[in-house]
């Protein structure tokens, strides 16, 4: 199996990565797999492995990536929220131009003969806006940031590049995940992982949301699981419907530190601070119920339990 991740160098990349190289797609062995990012910090030593350093809005790297046919593309390359609001150049370049560059590359690929890949497009829940009391699989999409948007339009191209037959699209609506290295990242979701980080180390941590907000949580590893998941869908399975809000848990910052207090000693409560954000509050702590009925009929999980939540974001390798 051919197999090329786009952002393979991000936090859910270097996941998504190990996994492919260990296990593979719902039983198929990844004999060749491409990696593609602005950067690599580290070499990647599996003979498996084909690393593409640049942009992938690149069309002279986007052609030497496509020398060859790809069974399975999972595109995770982003400029994600923050960062594509302070830089809407980049943002537009990277989030749609780039997209639509690697979309085309498929087309090409299929207008060549074989089978259409499967495209595991990476959305966002910043495709909805401001929420409503609760968010269905009818919720209207109306994002406010940028990067919202950019996603909104390339679910609307995935979808389309399916229906022509140039790939088999699935697209999954991430929440926060977690819990990512504590270093700057461009997302205005930061503090999300920061807290795990903080709080296990036995540090002290300002909080920028009340104990009270409330938000979708899941953990790197249950996110990897998703995307090998929507990856071994048949086609059939995904033919009616392609774009899929991902089941979460949806806890308190309180409740969080409760579980982080059950796992690393009750002295963690005493190391939080809140000095809240109306605007970061407003964004990502109030997060209404989500019902995911069509996401879990097909088989996307969420991580089951704050402690299972904590185990996963913590000790995932």
């Amino acid at each position: 199996m051919r197999v090329l991740v786009t952002g393979a160098n991000g936090f859910v990349g270097k996941a998504l990565v190990a996994r492919l190289l260990e296990a593979g797609v719902a039983g198929r062995t990844v004999e060749s797999l491409g990696l593609m990012d602005i950067g690599f910090a580290d070499g990647e030593t599996d003979p498996r492995v084909r690393r593409f350093e640049g942009s992938i809005a690149d069309d002279r790297l986007l052609d030497t990536v496509f020398e060859q046919r790809y069974d399975a593309i999972f595109h995770l390359a982003s400029i994600p929220g923050g960062a594509a609001e302070r830089n809407f150049e980049l943002g537009l370049e990277v989030n749609l131009q780039g997209t639509l560059a690697l979309l085309e590359r498929c087309r090409r690929q299929g207008q060549t003969g074989g089978a259409a890949p499967v495209f595991v497009f990476a959305s966002t829940i910043a495709v909805y806006g401001a929420m409503p009391d609760q968010v269905d699989d009818a919720t209207p999409l109306a994002p406010q940031l940028s990067y919202g948007a950019h996603k909104l339009a390339g679910e609307i191209l995935v979808k389309d590049y399916s229906r022509r037959g140039w790939i088999d699209g699935r697209i999954l609506r991430l929440p926060g995940i977690v819990a990512r290295p504590p270093q700057p990242n461009g997302l205005l979701s930061a503090f999300m992982s920061d807290i795990f980080w903080r709080l296990s180390a036995g540090e002290r941590f300002t909080c920028p949301v009340s104990s009270q907000a409330v938000a979708w949580w899941m953990s790197v590893g249950c996110c990897v699981d998703n995307f090998l998941h929507a990856a071994a869908l048949a086609p059939a399975q995904v033919a009616a419907r392609r774009d899929y809000t991902l089941p979460v848990l949806r806890l308190t910052i309180a409740q969080l530190v409760d579980g982080l207090a059950e796992v690393y000693g009750a002295d963690r409560r005493g190391l939080i601070a809140y000095e809240p954000n109306e605007a970061l509050e407003a964004a990502f702590g109030r997060q209404p119920p989500l019902d995911a009925s069509a996401a879990e009929a097909i088989g996307f999980r969420h991580d089951g339990s704050i402690g299972q939540l904590i185990h996963n974001a913590t000790n995932y390798a």
